[in-house]
């Protein structure tokens, strides 16, 4: 007598901004299997027109991030056992973003937070300048270290509550890189990340919910950097109003 196959009941959303519907897909259940597995099983399998979106698959590249069970995850390292509910899976786009198609989601309004936040280097040397040496004791440089390691997934964008209810919140991520290049002596323009992330949609309309920090992939705690950017833009107001 034929053993019967242990299967998932998988239920992904499809289609496009507008025109939004859910199918559901019978998947076999495997062992160490993880979601980024079964959406590609499903795209393999059962339904080629399926589009995802993946490249490392081994938690560099940050692209397999989607919902599962109503959370934000990497898909490629989130094994199915963890996280399925009486044998079930919801499959979602990121929440907070436009919906390309399928399980796509459009990161440009989460990349073009980060140009707001003015969250990407100024130099402050040339070429031809002599390095500027990194040294890791230095207090300012252990804080900048702390955030270095984001992948741009946009797991702690889609967890965001503020985000959600705040269209113009710059969001954890951009804010993070936005304190990171503050913390770093090489950037030549503190004043202006100063005025991007305190201004409409900065560090101040963080509720500190906490919900980047918890669900970082990475371990990374964006909820820190922005309080210590709130910290300094009062300082630099302060320090605004005894000068004038």
């Amino acid at each position: 007598m034929t053993e019967k196959r242990e299967m998932l009941d998988v239920t992904v959303q499809r289609g496009v901004a507008g025109s939004i519907r859910h199918e559901r897909f019978d998947v076999p259940a495997r062992d160490s299997q993880t979601v980024l597995d079964v959406v590609t099983w499903i795209q393999q399998m059962s339904d080629p027109t399926l589009s995802y979106r993946f490249a490392c698959r081994v938690g560099m590249c940050g692209s397999c991030a989607m919902m599962v069970n109503g959370v934000p995850r990497w898909t490629c390292r989130t094994h199915v056992r963890r996280v399925t509910q009486d044998g079930r899976l919801e499959i979602a786009p990121l929440r907070n973003l436009p919906v390309i198609k399928d399980l796509v989601a459009d990161m440009d309004p989460f990349f073009d937070k980060w140009v707001a936040a003015e969250a990407r280097h100024h130099p402050s040397a040339g070429r031809g300048d002599e390095f500027d040496p990194v040294t890791p004791e230095n207090p300012q440089r252990a804080e900048a270290d702390l955030g270095i390691e984001c992948i741009n997934c946009g797991i702690c964008y889609a967890a965001c509550d503020t985000v959600a209810g705040n269209a113009d919140y710059l969001g954890p991520a951009a804010l993070q890189r936005a304190w990171t290049l503050l913390n770093d002596r090489r950037d030549a323009d503190r004043p202006g990340i100063l005025a991007a992330v305190s201004g409409k949609g900065g560090c101040h309309n963080c509720h500190s919910m906490g919900s980047c920090a918890q669900y970082c992939p990475n371990e990374l705690n964006p909820m820190r950097a922005i309080a210590g950017l709130k910290r300094e833009t009062v300082r630099a107001a302060w320090r605004g109003k005894r000068d004038a």
